[in-house]
């Protein structure tokens, strides 16, 4: 008596895969979910770059902004002395910012420390050193003359609130008021603050924080308006300044809900409404402000400059800050690695003025989980229904939907969708479809493998059988560092021997050659005759790839060393590195190709090992494999414009590995550099000085170079003629 047959012992073969595919797709889809809500602070650095791409392809639209920088650049430190100046000269500027017509002045900097240039300060430091000072009157305060300018103007003091201190924070200038629940639990929490001399925050007006909070990857995208330190509400300078300039006196806070610790919605500052997170924070949209005035602090002392900077100052709040690179408040922004801090302030004050702000409501992270579903569950529905390749473009077209209705909701919406959580939902439904498509695709494995394994290697033959399209013509771009390298003298060597002598000998010095490079992660391209060509990171990336260049270099020689005692030979090698972009896949035509790499830093490297026999150095790397090593020796040999290139390259002999090499090699090193540097600057006669020690040293591994220096110098005057720049034009490669 035969057993019933179960409902899926009647599906076919077929019905049974796709099944299985689609109980796969479900687990991996259930799975990408769950892991993004695991793992939601390290997915959102994804997203963030995403949304940083959005501003970069289309910032805000440029406005004539209600906001001016007075900026402490370099060349205001020139002209008034060094930072920090006199609180008489930054009295000075409140007062002159304000008779131009300034509607608020904030400062993106905080006076936490008495003015050191004060004259009572500086007669006491000079009756501590013992000179007697009389003074017969009272000595002027400058601290007293900017608390003065600071509580007569529209000024806003500016805090940086921390947790890297405990020192409380002043009472705040401005009250909040709540229209819906309390909303403090939801607001970032200081433990102190950086603040101002106590009698300039007693005259202030105004006063609000400008310090940045940390990001995961200290790029500025989103900013609190309000934070909290003990039980006290704060607000940003950029809201405080706008709140002054429209002479307000408070701020509202709307949240929805009515328990305490209720979501923020927006804030009002005057007759402007600003939409903020649930935590308070704003999505700055950049613009980069082009037609925002940017005056050096040292023009509003300039009388010839007055009528131009009032045009631009009035009715404009104005931001003190600096871009002034030593004082280090430069920011990284989604449009700009580089952004002195208070331009953020402004872009966040254009912003509101401008009513433009980015949106991603709290129901935005459903929004972005449904659509991973919905997706995946299409997609899983084309793999039970269609062919693979239907299936896959299905796949591919949902991610295109996906990305560009992202994008649109930033463009036509200013909507921020995260894209990433459905794509990474299609993606791992389409890894579902992979044992479908090895059955599919097995035929082509088969006939690649029959194809090509006779004359490619084992791990190329298995790339190419696992994607058959990589079979066309063509490369990509990809950063490599490219190794030559050939035997000195090889052709008078090969005169002297038969050619079977001759094969032994190259197969003797090619395999450890070989040896090392592969135990250094290299791919070798090819050897001609005595020469090895080799690259890294490609066809797979490899870190620190000028580093291991540079190990697989010391070590060739080191093994040709060895090699030479060993048969009692005594070969030389020149070796030349270049670290550069190339195009590197499958060179050839279409009959036959080789995996290969070719570009201007192919060739250059080719010319660096040329160059290394005209030296007599056995390593010469060029400067971008110098920048990117550490722990190496290096002697720069010269700076050379090689053949096929107008630009000069500057060249290094690798000397070794800097904490294997004895002190008096270093010696030589650093006194070579002193040579070098003065024939660089065209001081020939100390050149000749420097050299002639150098070639009375007993340990000198750049004998070779000094040789030749010595050569040129005996050819030259004794000063170096007018346009010198100690470059060598070579004419052979």
């Amino acid at each position: 008596m035969s057993e019933p047959r179960t409902p899926l012992r009647r599906l076919s073969s077929s019905q049974r895969r796709k099944l299985g595919i689609s109980l796969i797709g479900a687990a991996a889809l259930v799975a990408v979910i769950t892991a993004h809500a695991a793992l939601a602070p390290q997915a959102f650095r994804l997203t963030a770059l995403v949304f940083d791409a959005y501003q970069a392809a289309k910032p805000r639209a440029a406005t004539d902004p209600p906001v001016a920088v007075i900026d402490i650049d370099e060349a205001s430190i020139r002209q008034l002395g060094q930072w920090p100046w006199s609180r008489r000269t930054v009295a000075e500027m409140v007062t002159r910012a304000s008779s131009f017509g300034a509607a608020a002045i904030g400062f993106d900097i905080v006076f936490s420390e008495p003015d050191r240039t004060a004259p009572a300060r500086l007669v006491e430091e000079m009756r501590q050193q013992g000179i007697a000072v009389e003074i017969d009157s009272d000595l002027p305060d400058p601290d007293a003359l900017l608390a003065a300018a600071v509580g007569s103007n529209a000024v806003a003091l500016g805090i940086a609130l921390s947790n890297e201190t405990v020192a409380p924070a002043p009472d705040p200038k401005a009250g909040f008021s709540f229209l819906g629940a309390d909303p403090r639990a939801r607001l970032p929490s200081f433990s102190g603050a950086l603040s101002n001399l106590p009698e300039l925050t007693e005259r202030a007006t105004a006063m609000g924080y400008f310090s940045f909070p940390p990001a995961a990857d200290n790029i500025i995208r989103t900013f609190p308006l309000v934070s909290k330190s003990g039980d006290k509400l704060y607000p940003a300078l950029s809201i405080e300044t706008l709140r002054i300039a429209q002479k307000s006196g408070s701020f509202v806070l709307r949240s929805a809900g009515s328990e305490e610790g209720a979501a923020i919605t927006d804030l009002r500052v005057g007759a402007l409404d600003v939409p903020l997170s649930a935590d308070g924070e704003i999505w700055i949209y950049y613009s980069g402000l082009p037609n925002m005035p940017i005056i050096s602090a040292a023009d509003l002392f300039d009388p010839a400059k007055a009528a131009k900077i009032m045009g631009q100052v009035q009715g404009r709040i104005l931001l003190v800050g600096t871009s002034a690179t030593g004082l280090r408040d430069i920011v990284a922004t989604p449009v700009d690695r580089a952004m002195a801090g208070v331009k953020v302030h402004a872009e966040i004050i254009d912003q509101i003025a401008s009513g433009v702000f980015l949106q991603r409501p709290d129901w935005m992270i459903g929004a972005e989980r449904a659509a991973a579903v919905a997706a995946g569950l299409l997609l899983l529905l084309a793999f039970a229904t269609a062919t693979p390749a239907l299936s896959v473009l299905t796949g591919l077209l949902l991610i295109v939907l996906v990305a560009g209705g992202s994008w649109l909701a930033f463009a036509r919406a200013l909507t921020l969708f995260d894209p990433l959580l459905p794509m990474a939902a299609l993606g791992a439904v389409l890894l579902t479809a992979l044992p479908l498509l090895l059955m599919l695709t097995h035929r082509e494995k088969r006939f690649v493998r029959e194809s090509f394994g006779r004359y490619l290697s084992p791990t190329l033959v298995e790339r190419l059988s696992e994607n058959p399209e990589g079979l066309t013509l063509g490369g990509q771009d990809r950063e490599l560092t490219i190794l030559f390298s050939d035997i000195r003298g090889f052709t008078t060597l090969s005169e002297r021997l038969t050619p079977t002598e001759l094969t032994g000998l190259l197969n003797n010095f090619l395999t450890p050659m070989t040896d090392v490079l592969l135990k250094r992660e290299a791919t070798i391209d090819k050897y001609i005759g005595d020469a090895v060509m080799a690259f890294w990171n490609a066809p797979l990336d490899i870190a620190d790839h000028p580093q291991k260049a540079c190990l697989a270099a010391l070590d060739m020689v080191s093994s040709l060393e060895r090699l030479n005692r060993e048969s009692g030979i005594a070969l030389k090698i020149g070796i030349g590195l270049n670290t550069g972009m190339a195009c590197v896949g499958n060179l050839g035509s279409d009959q036959r190709f080789s995996y290969s790499c070719l570009g201007d830093s192919v060739n250059l490297a080719s010319r660096v090992e040329g160059m290394s026999k005209h030296y007599d150095v056995p390593i010469l790397v060029t400067d971008a494999v110098r920048t990117r090593t550490t722990g190496f020796l290096f002697a720069e040999v010269d700076r050379v414009r090689v053949v096929g290139r107008q630009a000069p390259v500057t060249l290094f002999a690798l000397i070794g590995v800097a904490d294997e090499v004895l002190g008096q090699v270093h010696d030589l090193v650093r006194r070579h550099d002193d040579f070098i540097a003065a024939w660089q600057a065209g001081e020939l006669c100390v050149a000749r000085e420097r050299l002639e020690v150098l070639r009375a040293m007993p340990t000198n591994a750049l004998s070779g170079t000094h040789a030749l220096y010595a050569e040129r110098l005996a050819d030259l005057p004794e000063t170096a003629s007018e346009g010198w720049d100690g470059v060598f034009t070579a004419s052979r490669k």
